[in-house]
């Protein structure tokens, strides 16, 4: 079969494409025919070394897949052969075949295509469990999304409709808040032409934001913290900026605010069974038509470098994936 591997930790055009033997399915777990696989910003990472995984090299990135039973091991019962199924694999996916854990493979709603199923797991996983475990975000409260276009940041503005918040998406460029517009954004500020903190100001009339939804980092962290109203949740998701920030830890104080990790990886090893109902309950609203996933392309696996170097020039909206097929 055909993999793309990381052979050195290094950028995107380091990665090769060969054939390797394909894999065999252990005890609790299956192989998968990946017909398409998500690009993640993690994916960046772990190329790098740079990720909380570091894989024995040569391995292949790709945390989420979409694609065909081909093959179940002793004690899986839940699948069989020929079964449509999404799975969350942390690295591996990029390959025409994958292994994947049976506790984290569910199974793909009808109707749904391959490249939506691989661009759903990760983002809205990750997005869903922000907002509702972690910021327990409740109908009526004003949730500001950062990089609001990117894979999670556009899930956290569905998502946040969804639950009944008034949403801010914050992006880069008027086309990427186009794209939020569209997905329900009740809200738009340009970071990249308008002040941060003084626009969420004028948006809340001076009180602040009740959750900040942060996967960016770099400049933009602290002034969404001092945008923060009373008893608000800030959301610590990601560095897609590449500089993880210093906050002045009084602010939390004087706001009366928590600051909180988002690690959906962690929780679905460490919670298997509430993030089990919460993948239920967002295959519930896909088929209800409260979530649309957006795939703005599609690259064959021969083209994942490219695709890794979209998503780090933040060239994405949404989500980007690789598929196995033409």
């Amino acid at each position: 079969m055909r993999a793309v591997l990381c052979k050195q930790f290094g950028p995107p055009s380091s990665l090769v494409v060969e054939d390797v033997p394909s894999p065999v399915a252990g005890p609790g777990r299956l192989v998968v025919s990946v017909k398409a696989c998500g690009v993640n910003f993690p994916d960046t990472l772990i190329i790098q070394g740079q990720y909380q995984f570091k894989p024995e090299l040569p391995f292949s990135p790709g945390g989420e897949v979409a694609g065909i039973v081909k093959a179940v091991g002793e004690g899986v019962t839940r699948f069989k052969p020929g079964d449509r199924v999404i799975a969350a694999t942390t690295w591996g996916g990029y390959a025409e075949e994958v292994v994947a854990e049976a506790a984290r493979t569910l199974p793909m709603p009808d109707g749904m295509d391959f490249a939506t199923a691989a661009a759903f797991t990760l983002t809205y996983g990750t997005s869903h469990h922000a907002l509702k475990d972690r910021a327990v975000l409740q109908p009526g409260e004003t949730l500001l999304v950062l990089g609001a276009a990117g894979g999670v940041g556009l899930a956290a503005v569905e998502l946040g409709k969804a639950m009944g918040a008034r949403v801010i998406a914050a992006a880069s460029s008027p086309a990427k808040l186009a794209v939020c517009r569209d997905h329900g954004a009740d809200e738009l500020i340009d970071y990249a032409a308008e002040d941060l903190r003084e626009r969420i100001k004028a948006l809340t009339g001076g009180r602040g934001v009740d959750v900040v939804y942060d996967p960016v980092g770099g400049d933009y962290s602290e002034p969404a913290l001092r945008g923060m109203a009373w008893r608000g949740r800030f959301l610590v998701v990601g560095f897609a900026a590449g500089r993880i920030p210093s906050l002045p830890l009084n602010l939390p104080l004087l706001k009366g605010c928590a600051v909180l990790g988002v690690f959906w990886g962690a929780f679905t090893r460490n919670e298997p069974e509430r993030n089990a109902a919460n993948l239920r309950e967002l295959m519930q609203w896909v088929g209800d038509g409260r979530l649309r996933p957006h795939v703005s392309a599609r690259y064959p696996l021969e083209r994942a470098a490219d695709a890794l170097d979209d998503l780090v020039q933040r060239r994405v909206h949404g989500k980007v994936v690789l598929t196995t097929e033409d």
